[in-house]
């Protein structure tokens, strides 16, 4: 039920994402095409995120998170109660920051800290966003969320393979994160730049440590993901340098909502959907228990994603409308397209094998 209102949160905001371009599409409810923006990050990834760490607890409490920050997306798309939808979705944001608190004690390593910071960043945005806020002036902590959620998971992965690697770098790398986001918040054209420099800083290590690395000469599944981690570690960078130069979100006092574009969805599109794809043949049998067989055709999903990114922080770099819709329906296409190629897998998997669950081996 969770995964599915996740996966409706998904098609809602792409619906709204398309009406955001224009297309005659059918409005559905008055205010759905300013909701796309929480949509995707509270209603699809808030869900999908603290579902995966509900399971991981494997105790019915934990499922708050998810359950909150679900029923909250659906008042987005409904556009039902006002304020009610972001209520909710801050409640479950901390409710997740709940979880983490135990998680972290249960366990108390780098990993899990830089997760909890995540899940607190995500508070910190859903606060902001509850309060009244414009969405551009807390758009950075829910960047951060995502950011720190992925890191440390990869974080988690490579200190298996080499433990204690980089670590006083990733320190140094996650602290200036950290404050650019903080005084982001104060002074945003000032403070992207100091979170820009951290990101990119995050991504260097991840480039340096990430098991991908050595993955990416493997055949099948494992290639797969390596492939689309280092996609994302791109997209990751190229999103850092355009906050870097976040000075260019204002020019003769006009705000230039191409530059703008283009910082979001580097992160939001290139790395998160790239870190997406490259999991999901993990995450989705560990929420499911069911085995998900590899397809080559998992390639297409990624190519069209790629492409898409390419049109649209082209377009943008270019200062032009050219091919934005173009990007926005290949998009659309790409996540429709991934959605297929793993239910069509887990189907495949589920009747190739019917031993007990064991996740398959990670990227």
């Amino acid at each position: 039920m969770l995964l599915a209102a996740a996966l409706l949160a998904l098609l809602a905001a792409m619906w709204a994402g398309l009406l955001r371009m224009d297309l005659e599409i059918p409005m559905l409810q008055p205010g759905l095409s300013l909701a796309h923006g929480p949509l995707m990050v509270c209603g699809f990834l808030g869900v999908l995120i603290s579902l995966e760490r509900a399971v991981a607890l494997n105790c019915w409490w934990a499922y708050a998170a998810p359950l909150l920050t679900a029923a909250g997306a659906l008042c987005l798309a409904g556009g039902v109660g006002g304020r009610t939808g972001a209520l909710l979705i801050l409640l479950g944001s901390a409710a997740l920051v709940a979880n983490f608190v135990v998680i972290v004690r249960r366990q108390m390593a780098l990993f899990t800290i830089t997760m909890a910071l995540g899940a607190l960043a995500w508070v910190v945005g859903n606060f902001f966003w509850y309060s009244g806020a414009e969405i551009p002036t807390l758009a950075h902590w829910w960047a951060g969320f995502l950011v720190l959620t992925i890191v440390g998971e990869r974080l988690e992965l490579s200190r298996l393979a080499s433990p204690n690697s980089g670590t006083k770098y990733f320190l140094v790398s996650g602290g200036i994160y950290l404050a650019g986001l903080i005084y982001a918040s104060v002074d945003m054209i000032r403070g992207l730049p100091v979170a820009g420099l951290g990101m990119f800083l995050l991504t260097l290590w991840l480039l340096r440590n990430d098991v991908a690395r050595r993955t990416v000469r493997l055949g099948g599944l494992p290639r797969f993901i390596a492939i689309h981690l280092l996609c994302g570690y791109f997209w990751l960078a190229v999103g850092a340098l355009l906050w870097i130069r976040a000075d260019r979100l204002l020019i003769n006092s006009e705000w230039q909502a191409f530059h703008y574009d283009a910082m979001l969805h580097c992160i939001f599109l290139g790395f998160v959907f790239s870190m997406i794809f490259a999991h999901a043949p993990i995450i989705f049998p560990a929420i499911t228990s069911r085995p998900l067989a590899y397809r080559p055709a998992f390639y297409a999903h990624g190519a069209l994603l790629h492409l898409s990114l390419l049109l649209r922080i082209g377009s943008d770099l270019a200062a032009s409308f050219v091919f934005y819709r173009w990007s926005g329906l290949l998009l659309v296409l790409a996540i429709l397209v991934f959605l297929v190629n793993n239910a069509l897998s887990l189907l495949a998997g589920a009747r190739r094998d019917s031993t007990p669950f064991s996740p398959p081996a990670v990227g």
